[in-house]
């Protein structure tokens, strides 16, 4: 009886310290969702600023040519950038992103290559049937994201005219208004037509435009540059704040399941301890009717 009940001691003891761990990184989660979506409010202003001098330099058909595709012609290639994370205890988040990529890639008739940012979405994909060209390590801080996005676009675009390269694509995971995600695909290369008459149509705040002084496009390609940056800086950044909502919520549902876990170990141990003091009363009183007799 005893050893039954030091058992059930160990058992409550070593939930509790899971416990103690599993509301931490509840508590680091959520800390780290907050961080990542500041990071992309704070990207805000500057995608505005990017998108005004953009509207200015697409006023040069020969520029918007160049990184466009005209009517009849397709690419060959397909660049893919799929976001996942490297750890574990994040529910459906890898298995989502990477089930919506490789439906999305399998439609299209082309070649395909694919970077993988973290190694469990790059373990699936492998089991899908395709091989990834570079594998990123996911940022562990909003800090690290800007070297990675540098990583990512020196890797996927080596420095060469964009539109040489083939059709570039974002895959990743987008948090939802309160909880949750969902995987979102975003075409970066080649630009998007509508895209490009809305940037266009947008005011500029002043009066007066601004003249581009430069004949070649190192205005417009330093624009372009930007643009490509915060385009895969805001994907990271979401993904980041997806996977830590999906963490956040596997801990949650770990911590109920362990304080169910630690009831039921309670009444059970509650119950042996019971009918072990109710033995040994009873001892005692049969010990006692034998002396009285």
């Amino acid at each position: 009886m005893s050893e039954t009940t030091a058992s059930l001691r160990r058992k409550i003891d070593s939930a509790s310290d899971l416990q103690s761990v599993v509301r931490t990184m509840k508590s680091l989660a959520a800390s780290s969702i907050g961080q990542y979506e500041r990071s992309v409010a704070a990207l805000a202003d500057y995608f505005r600023a990017v998108e005004l001098g953009l509207g200015v330099a697409f006023r040069r058909a020969s520029e918007v040519d160049s990184f466009s595709v005209p009517e009849g012609r397709g690419t060959e290639e397909i660049r893919a950038v799929i976001f996942g994370s490297d750890q574990g205890l994040v529910g459906q988040f890898n298995e989502a992103v990477s089930d919506f990529a490789v439906e999305a890639l399998r439609k299209r008739e082309k070649r395909i290559r694919i970077w993988s940012v973290g190694e469990r979405v790059q373990v699936r994909l492998k089991g899908a049937g395709f091989e990834t060209e570079e594998l990123f390590s996911v940022s562990g801080s909003a800090e690290g994201i800007i070297p990675l996005v540098g990583k990512i676009l020196l890797s996927t675009l080596r420095g060469e005219n964009p539109a040489d390269g083939g059709d570039f694509y974002l895959f990743y995971n987008s948090p939802l208004s309160g909880a949750g995600y969902a995987p979102r695909e975003k075409r970066i290369l080649p630009l998007d037509r509508d895209w490009i008459r809305r940037v266009t149509d947008i005011p500029w705040p002043s009066k007066a435009l601004p003249e581009i002084l430069d004949r070649g496009n190192t205005t417009f390609g330093g624009l372009l540059r930007e643009y490509f940056f915060v385009s895969v800086f805001r994907a990271c950044a979401e993904s980041l704040a997806s996977e830590n909502a999906s963490r956040l919520s596997a801990m949650e549902r770990a911590d109920r399941n362990i304080n169910d876990l630690l009831d039921d170990l309670g009444r059970a141990y509650h119950r042996l301890r019971q009918s072990g003091i109710d033995a040994e009363l009873f001892d005692l009183l049969a010990g006692y009717e034998v002396m009285a007799k």
